[in-house]
C-alpha cells in the first residue's frame, strides 16, 4: 500500500472559512453595489498588506467606481439631449408664437384661410326686420301659391314700400 500523503492544507478554523466566504461575496457584489465597492476600496487602501493579498478585489472595486462614473456622465448627456429636443419642439415654437402675437402679427391667425364676407347678408337681415318687407315675405308664403291671390295688390305694396324707403333715405341724407 502506498504511504499516506501528507496534507497540503491544514484544516481551517470556522472563523477563517467564514472570512474567506465574506471575501468571495465581496468579489461578487462590488460589481453591482457601489456602496460596498466604496467601502471595500477604502479598507484595502488603508491596509497595504490586505491590498496586496486581495489585489483583484481592489481592481474590481476601482473598475466598478469607474463604470459608475461613466454611467452618470452618459445619463447626463442623454438628459441634456432630451432637454434640448423638448426645448426645440415645445418651448421655441411657443415663444415664437407669443413673440409674434406681441408685435401684432399673430402667426396662428395669419395661417388661417381668409373668410369671405357677403355684404348682402347683413342688409337682408336688416330688411327682413322691417314690417313692410315682412308683409311682402308673408305674401310669398303658402297662400301666395294659390291662383286666387291678386298680384296687383302685391305690386302696389312693393311700390309703396319702395317709395317710403326712398323718402327715408332722402330724409337721412
Amino acid at each position: 500500500m502506498s504511504p499516506e500523503k501528507p496534507r497540503l492544507r491544514a484544516k481551517r478554523s470556522g472563523v477563517e472559512s467564514e472570512e474567506e466566504r465574506a471575501w468571495v461575496t465581496f468579489y461578487r457584489r462590488v460589481g453591482h453595489d457601489l456602496a460596498i465597492a466604496t467601502e471595500v476600496l477604502a479598507q484595502l487602501e488603508a491596509d497595504p498588506e490586505m491590498k496586496r493579498a486581495h489585489l483583484a478585489l481592489y481592481l474590481c472595486c476601482k473598475e466598478s467606481l469607474r463604470l459608475h462614473k461613466a454611467r452618470l456622465a452618459r445619463n447626463k448627456r442623454i438628459g441634456q439631449f432630451v432637454r434640448w429636443v423638448c426645448h426645440g419642439l415645445f418651448v421655441r415654437p411657443a415663444h415664437a408664437l407669443r413673440h409674434a402675437g406681441r408685435q401684432g402679427g399673430d402667426l396662428a391667425v395669419e395661417c388661417l384661410p381668409e373668410t369671405v364676407k357677403e355684404p348682402a347678408v347683413p342688409q337682408v337681415r336688416q330688411l327682413t326686420r322691417e314690417p313692410e318687407f315682412a308683409q311682402a315675405a308673408s305674401a310669398f308664403g303658402p297662400q301666395a301659391t294659390s291662383p286666387t291671390a291678386p298680384t296687383g295688390a302685391i305690386d302696389a305694396e312693393l311700390a309703396a314700400s319702395a317709395s317710403s324707403r326712398t323718402k327715408a333715405s332722402r330724409a337721412a341724407a
